[in-house]
Parts: C-alpha cells; structure tokens; sequence
C-alpha cells in the first residue's frame, strides 16, 4: 500500500521544495494551486511548468488548480487588491502584516481537508496533509504558525466523521528557506532531477513584473534571495536586475534590520 499525501502547491519555492521531499520520500502525492486573485498569478504557470517537468521525467503527479477569485475578492490585502501596493523591504519587518491575506490558509487548509478525506475514504486509507510552512513566515503571517494547525487539525477532527484516517504533515514548521533548499537538494538528487530547472519552474516575488520576472525587493524576495545566498547558490529565477544587485539589495536590507 503506497503512502499518500496531499498538499498546497503554490508554485513557490517552499511548496516546491516540499513536492520534491515527498515524492524522494515515496508517496504518491495530489496537489492543489489555488487561484484566488493574487498579483503573482505567475506562480500558477511556474506549477505547471514543474509538474510538466516531473511528467517528462516519469514522475507523475496529480495537480488541480482551485478557482477561488471570486470568494476572496472581496477580501483586502495588498497580494489581492489593485490600488494596494506591494510593501518593500525585509520579510519580518512591521509593513509585510500588509501582505496577510485575512484567513489564507484556514481556507486553503480547509479545501486541503475535504480533499484529503475524499480521498482516504476512497481508497480506505491515510492520507498526510503536507504543508510547506515555515518558521521564517511565523513573525508576519500567524496563520504559518505551528499552534494554528494545532487548533485547526482539532477544529477538522471534531467536525468530521473518519477524521482518524487524515493528519496534517509539517516538516519545515521548525526549519526556514534556507532548511528547505537544503532538504530539496537531497531530495532532487535522489530523484535525478535538475535543481536549477525546478527552481527557476518558482515564484516567490509578489511583485513580478509583467515579463514575470521577479522583483527582488519585496519581502518574500529578500528572504529567498538571502536563503540561496546562505546555500552558496545563485537563485535560477529572472529578476528585474542581475543577481550581484538583487543579492547586494537583500544583504543591505537585512543589515538595516539588525
């Protein structure tokens, strides 16, 4: 019997690292991308880039993208609303609360939920669900925080039958980007697969470009521009500037915060 899990798969660098980890790990893996209005809609594209990339290696993977434009447009937030700017600067610093979009990921987790119990009882086993959350998110976003899933995995047990089969599966919540490239390197390795290709198949940036090249000055780039700088590699996505600028960018931006 295979293990089965299934997971938010955002087209980010952490869902991406996490899809690697499982499949390195064996299980048979569902992903789910959710549409739901935000500015770097670029991360869907990059998904099915990865997923097309795992096929032509025989690597196949289940991927469904859930359309929630309208629900949450009407929520306010500056990844979802058009007059609302993108804050820059360092992803921990007080103006990135900016970029929380109210009750995200009880959302998501919630849609996760249902779809992991649909199919555990289909195929008459567990199924893990697998999130990509980290602790680098925990400052800014309290909806990434380990005691949110805490609380939300018993909210689920409690309203549903046969919640026995289904657990909620965290294995960066304690480590950061830097934890997760590492891991996926592992993981590709073992895999076959070429790191470069599934990294520049990501977005991070919430503000690409039109050309959707990645910004390098909101919070969500710092971080991940500081984390491939931290692993001794050059980050394989495009952004708007070559790389010795956007990294420079990112150092000084972590020294103004220390």
């Amino acid at each position: 019997m295979s293990k089965i899990a299934v997971m938010a798969f955002s087209g980010g660098m952490d869902s991406t690292g996490l899809l690697m980890n499982l499949l390195a790990d064996d299980f048979e893996v569902h992903t789910l991308s959710y549409d739901y209005g935000q500015k770097h809609k670029i991360e869907l594209e990059r998904a099915k880039a990865n997923i097309q990339y795992l096929s032509e290696n025989n690597i196949q993977v289940s991927h469904k993208i859930v359309d929630l434009q309208s629900a949450m447009s009407v929520f306010y937030s500056a990844l979802t609303t058009d007059d609302y700017e993108i804050p820059e600067g360092h992803y921990e610093e007080e103006q990135m609360k900016q970029t929380v979009v109210p009750n995200r990921n009880a959302i998501f987790a919630s849609i996760l939920y249902g779809f992991a119990l649909s199919i555990a009882l289909e195929k008459e086993q567990e199924v893990k669900i697998a999130l990509g959350v980290h602790s680098g998110d925990h400052t800014i976003y309290p909806d990434c925080r380990p005691e949110f899933y805490e609380a939300l995995e018993k909210a689920f047990q409690i309203g549903n039958w046969d919640s026995n089969k289904i657990s909620f599966h965290l294995p960066y919540i304690d480590g950061n980007k830097e934890t997760i490239l590492r891991d996926a390197e592992q993981s590709l390795n073992k895999l076959q697969l070429d790191f470069d290709t599934v990294f520049s198949n990501t977005n991070t940036s919430y503000n690409p470009d039109e050309q959707g090249r990645s910004s390098g000055t909101s919070g969500a780039d710092v971080e991940r521009i500081l984390a491939f700088h931290a692993v001794g590699k050059v980050d394989p996505v495009t952004y708007v500037k070559p790389w010795p600028q956007v990294l420079e960018y990112a150092i000084k931006t972590e020294e103004k915060r220390k």
